[in-house]
């Protein structure tokens, strides 16, 4: 079952509006293996470029995409376990400012990727079917384990969409 638009801001709409179907850790395996094609398909020398000035490069995409994950993942075990507290918002491009992913290489950062969804998959199957409709806060905004599940594929293929529009012509 997909979330209710009430299950979460009104900002991540675009992000699951991209999601189709309702098994949220079938979507999870079946898109990370998709992601790691387009990422394997970027060489190492491609990895610093951007399309524009002022705009991240591959490697700070994938960057990006992991420190989101983590700090999504992270929302969802805090939330799933039960914690009554607001967890807090982070800024993006701070974030990618501070994550220094233009000197790792891009092979690295690929992998940590698998690894990171895989580990999150596992994590999220230990999940009982209260715990993924289980409310909490985040950035001071009310949402659902199972909206942030929904919420990581909607970004991980808002980003894949853009790396093939952007950087792959």
């Amino acid at each position: 079952m997909k979330p209710a638009p009430g299950d979460y801001a009104p900002y991540y709409e675009n992000y699951i509006k991209l999601i189709d179907g309702d098994d949220i850790l079938k979507i999870l395996n079946d898109q990370s293996k998709k992601t790691q094609d387009v990422l394997n398909s970027f060489s190492e020398h491609k990895g610093n470029f951007r399309y524009a000035d002022g705009k991240w490069t591959v490697k700070e995409v994938v960057g990006h995409l992991l420190d989101t994950e983590r700090v999504f993942a992270y929302r969802a075990l805090c939330i799933a376990r039960g914690e009554k507290k607001s967890l807090p918002g982070f800024d993006q491009d701070d974030y990618v400012k501070e994550g220094n992913f233009n000197s790792r290489e891009l092979f690295e950062l690929n992998y940590d990727f698998r690894l990171l969804r895989e580990s999150n998959i596992l994590l999220f199957r230990s999940f009982t079917p209260e715990m993924f409709n289980r409310r909490g806060y985040a950035n001071d905004t009310s949402v659902t384990v199972l909206a942030i599940l929904y919420m990581i594929a909607g970004h991980e293929k808002h980003h894949m969409n853009f790396l093939r529009e952007k950087y792959l012509r």
